[in-house]
């Protein structure tokens, strides 16, 4: 609910950075909750996508290129823009698992080592780009490994089929 809550405006839209509107290819960005906004060493921001039929990275085809290209841009442009930081200072990335299943794309300075920005979770928005425009199914067929802590739900599952 509080992704809605942000894209529908009724909460946080005082901490909006930038807003594309387009219903198909447009995202909200603002910061994370997990960053203070008073230095830009730890500077970490949220880009979530205005569809709804878009859970994660699993979902994505070829068909979501205008709008992932458009947050790569857009995003980049905006936080240079209002912080000063350069897009080559960035690192753009995607969770796979997500920790809630809206797409949102994750902003962080390249030095801050955020939770979640290690290669076992995270996926640069561009190499997800590239392998969508090389293979519209890409994440469809592809085997994504990921962790998972051995409190959670789905380890247990794995577990009990034998697969850990």
């Amino acid at each position: 609910q509080w992704v809605y809550n942000i894209l529908e405006k009724k909460a946080e839209a005082d901490r909006i950075v930038h807003e594309n509107p387009d219903p198909s290819n447009g995202f909200v960005l603002v910061p994370d909750l997990k960053w203070n906004q008073n230095q830009l060493d730890d500077l970490y921001l949220i880009a979530l996508v205005h569809r709804r039929d878009i859970k994660s990275l699993r979902d994505l085809t070829a068909e979501h290129l205008p709008l992932l290209r458009n947050v790569l841009q857009e995003g980049k442009e905006a936080i240079t823009k209002r912080f000063g930081v350069p897009g080559s200072q960035l690192r753009i990335y995607l969770h796979y698992q997500p920790s809630y299943h809206h797409l949102h794309v994750h902003f962080t300075a390249l030095g801050y080592d955020a939770p979640g920005s290690s290669v076992e979770r995270a996926h640069l928005l561009a190499d997800v780009i590239d392998n969508l425009a090389m293979d519209s199914t890409y994440y469809q067929k592809r085997a994504l490994t990921f962790p998972l802590r051995a409190d959670e739900p789905l380890f247990k599952k794995f577990q009990e089929a034998g697969k850990v």
